[in-house]
């Protein structure tokens, strides 16, 4: 299933946002619409809590932009256990409060991918490759509620630079694992857009 296009708002908001809308006709016409003010409240915080804002997307096809919102917090070469390859990580811790959308870091088709490893606790990994067979995972992990991450994408469909893919409820953590000689142009510390800041950049001779 593709991601959807809910402007302003994730699609994972909605279940929630109308349960408590018919909870709160529901008590109004019940006891009062003073005993509902409580639920149009949740509907306001629920709105809230699934914002996701619309973004510019740079022009740029080599361009890596940020697949979630929050703080850089490693950069670095390692070695990618899911492609095994050398490779560059960028990690983005998301703030718990933050907007809870991820979005593709590039345009390309979504390949299998098999996590290594196994157990409940594993991450989700993405592997996108580019049309010019540049390979990037990116990985979402767990909220703190010990959330599942969720994607919108499946094996073999292609998506867009930026384009909405999936959400990690209360926020997670999202490594990007690169091209060994990609440039980097984010750093440690720095804080990131989703789908609007770029994070690094593809080389080609």
């Amino acid at each position: 299933m593709a991601a959807g296009r809910y402007p302003f708002f994730s699609r994972a908001g909605w279940l929630p946002f109308l349960v408590c809308v018919g909870a709160g006709f529901f008590i109004a016409r019940s006891l009062g619409w003073l005993w509902s003010i409580p639920f149009w409240l949740g509907c306001v915080f629920i709105v809230y809590l699934f914002r996701d804002p619309e973004r510019e997307i740079p022009s740029s096809p080599l361009a890596v932009v940020s697949p979630a919102d929050g703080r850089v917090d490693f950069v670095g070469e390692v070695h990618d256990p899911y492609l095994d390859r050398e490779a560059l990580l960028l990690g983005i811790q998301m703030k718990h409060m933050g907007v809870y959308s991820t979005r593709s870091p590039v345009e390309g088709k979504m390949m299998e991918l098999r996590n290594p490893g196994s157990g409940a606790d594993q991450p989700y990994g993405v592997w996108l490759k580019t049309d010019e067979d540049d390979d990037l995972v990116v990985v979402m992990h767990r909220g703190p509620l010990h959330n599942l991450p969720h994607c919108f994408v499946r094996i073999g469909e292609r998506v867009g630079q930026g384009q909405r893919c999936g959400y990690i409820q209360m926020g997670g953590r999202v490594d990007v694992y690169l091209p060994p000689n990609s440039r980097i142009q984010a750093e440690a510390g720095s804080h990131v857009k989703a789908g609007s800041d770029v994070i690094a950049t593809l080389v080609h001779k």
